[in-house]
């Protein structure tokens, strides 16, 4: 039984009956039998003894593991190395027995990151959102989220019929970019949650932000605990913390119950692999068997040995080369030099000092603010593309953003060569006349009322209506300007003119749509119903 301040909570003694799957995606750090040895990847060597020994392969996947037949095309396009690394789920001297290579390699993550437990992903960061939505739940239906999460943690809102309220966070108005939550920003919306009569049974923070600030975890961890609340840290774009003394330190080691890791982002695992980290706190033994259950609901049957691997290559690169990401750092900093010197580009990160939630930089990230030349960044990034096969990772109306994946040393010097030739061209004399005659980016639009709980309003009789007679509507989507993919609109509450006419120029710039919308232009909006 867990006291709180707001509720008493009586869970079972014993994991109910699990799917054996489960077992095999996870681990705990108190595996006696493990040396934790960062420079080995046991279930990724696993992988490599099963596929050198040339099996014959009777068995799922189709294509055999090897190059024959039909499958000459698929070894063409990724290499048969690749297909004899493919394999299923459920192998002894793979992840079959207990104490599995595999058990040792997500017991070496949860070691690397500070945390009890460590979940290894298959279908991204989105995947543990969703999980711990449904994990929560077993704690009450009262969740407090900033309000600016990823949509992935809206669904699973309405999956598993949580009832949300927000805490906003700080925002840059004039590059219109969300930050995180204050420690004071918390407290008062958890104590007005307590005073309505509905106590947050879970608190959950973004942390680092798209743009590279960071939140005081520890200072959110110990607020959120003080009102009987786990912290959940949706530290999706910093999976590299804590990894070299430049760097923020990880969540897990700062109180946070439980951290979403999105490790392709960063830390170099392959595109849709991500963890799931509990922490070593006071909610950790509650909130185990709630995450052990809501994790066998997500998680594939089949999950990829592929991506598993290159879960476990990832972290022991991560944990084992701090000077190589040391360079990364230096590379970044080598980036920040030139934009310094250059008049008309500034980093963004220099104005993180004046919002009072940001306490450190992802060093990693480098957002630039174009302003001064007169040109949209969007613009400034599609000549990059088309000219010079430079990709940033996003833009808005006034900023870029450079990810620099830990490990790697772009040639910083030649992208910035690139961008001054863009801001230089022909083209660009066009482009600031075009820019300064358009109509300002609306204002990141206050949220509508809510309504109906997002489930019920996602699961209510709907009608598709234009966008102008949506406005004072009941939105049945969830609708979520891409990027960085926060919810502008949820299901259950009210649109309103600002919502649509800022989701209007997001499906109107160069780099931006809308997930969830009925059609890309957004002339239309799902509303529910009403008699």
């Amino acid at each position: 039984m867990l006291e709180s301040s707001s509720q008493t909570v009586t869970l079972p003694h014993e994991l109910d009956t699990v799917d054996r799957v489960a077992r095999t995606t996870s681990s705990t750090r108190e595996h006696s039998c493990f040396r934790l040895d960062q420079d080995r990847a046991p279930y990724a060597e696993a992988l490599e003894e099963f596929a050198g020994r040339g099996p014959i392969q009777l068995m799922v996947p189709g294509h055999g593991g090897t190059d024959a037949g039909m499958s000459t095309g698929l070894s063409d396009f990724i290499g048969e190395r690749a297909l004899r690394l493919d394999i299923p789920m459920l192998l002894d001297g793979v992840d079959l027995e207990d104490d599995s290579p595999f058990d040792e390699a997500v017991a070496l993550a949860a070691d690397a990151w500070g945390a009890r437990r460590t979940w290894f992903l298959t279908n991204g960061a989105s995947q543990a959102n969703r999980t711990v939505a449904l994990a929560v739940r077993g704690l009450g239906e009262n969740v407090l989220s900033q309000r600016s999460a990823h949509s992935s943690f809206s669904d699973g809102i309405v999956l598993a019929g949580l009832h949300p309220s927000y805490v906003l966070p700080n925002v840059d108005t004039r590059n219109g970019i969300a930050h995180g939550v204050s420690p004071q920003a918390l407290e008062t919306a958890l104590r007005e949650a307590q005073d309505r009569g509905r106590p947050a049974s879970a608190v959950y923070i973004v942390s680092p932000s798209y743009f590279g600030s960071v939140a005081d975890v520890r200072a959110l961890s110990e607020i959120a605990h003080s009102f009987g609340a786990p912290l959940i840290v949706d530290g999706a774009w910093g999976p590299h913390f804590g990894f070299h003394p430049r760097l923020p330190e990880s969540p897990a080691r700062l109180g946070a119950d439980l951290v979403v890791s999105s490790t392709h982002k960063l830390a170099g695992s392959l595109t849709q692999s991500a963890m799931l980290h509990l922490g070593d706190g006071p909610f950790a033994d509650v909130l185990e068997p709630l995450v052990e259950r809501a994790f066998a609901m997500t998680a594939s049957t089949s999950s990829s040995a592929l991506l598993m691997g290159s879960l476990d290559i990832a972290r022991r690169s991560l944990a084992t080369n701090e000077d190589a990401i040391g360079a990364s750092i230096l590379t970044a900093c080598r980036f920040r030099e030139l934009i310094a010197a250059d008049e008309r580009m500034s980093d963004v990160g220099e104005t993180f000092t004046a919002f009072d939630d940001i306490v450190d930089t992802d060093l990693l990230r480098v957002p630039i603010d174009l302003s001064a030349t007169g040109l949209s960044a969007h613009w400034v990034r599609d000549q990059l593309i088309g000219g010079h096969d430079i990709y940033f990772e996003m833009s808005t109306a006034t900023t870029l953003v450079a990810v620099i994946g830990a490990g790697k040393t772009p040639d910083v010097d030649a992208v910035h060569r690139a961008l001054v030739a863009v801001i230089e061209s022909e083209a660009a004399e066009e482009a600031r006349a075009e820019f300064s005659a358009a109509e300002d980016f609306p204002a990141l639009p206050t949220p509508g009322r809510m309504r109906l709980l997002p489930r019920e309003g996602f699961f209510a009789s709907t009608e598709v209506v234009p966008a102008a007679e949506a406005i004072g509507r009941i939105s049945a989507d969830a609708l979520a300007a891409y990027p960085p993919g926060v919810p502008n609109v949820l299901p259950g509450e009210e649109i309103t003119s600002e919502t649509v006419a800022f989701l209007d120029a997001v499906s109107s710039s160069p780099t931006g749509y809308v997930r969830g919308a009925v059609d890309s232009s957004l002339s239309r909006y799902r509303v529910i119903v009403e008699d």
